[in-house]
């Protein structure tokens, strides 16, 4: 979690989304989700047993999973 500050106000923190709110914006289960934090492909944090994704972290992860026209995905090895 970050805060960012306009020039005069306040410092604003970045928007925390639970992992409902996430899959709902990646289009994917809660699972799926889950999984995701579970196997430290995604950041995250933990507010007692709540869990929270940062939008920014959210938008990352699927920046780095995007793949450009013409590009051949590159495998992993015991993928």
């Amino acid at each position: 979690m970050t805060l960012s500050q306009d020039k005069g106000e306040h410092p604003k923190l970045d928007t925390l989304l639970s992992v409902e709110q996430a899959a709902e914006r990646l289009g994917t289960s809660v699972r799926f989700v889950r999984r995701l934090v579970f196997e430290r492909r995604i950041a995250y944090v933990k507010l007692g047993r709540h869990v929270r994704i940062n939008a920014r972290d959210l938008d990352a992860f699927i920046r780095a999973g995007r793949v450009e026209v013409g590009q051949y995905p590159t495998l992993r090895r015991g993928a």
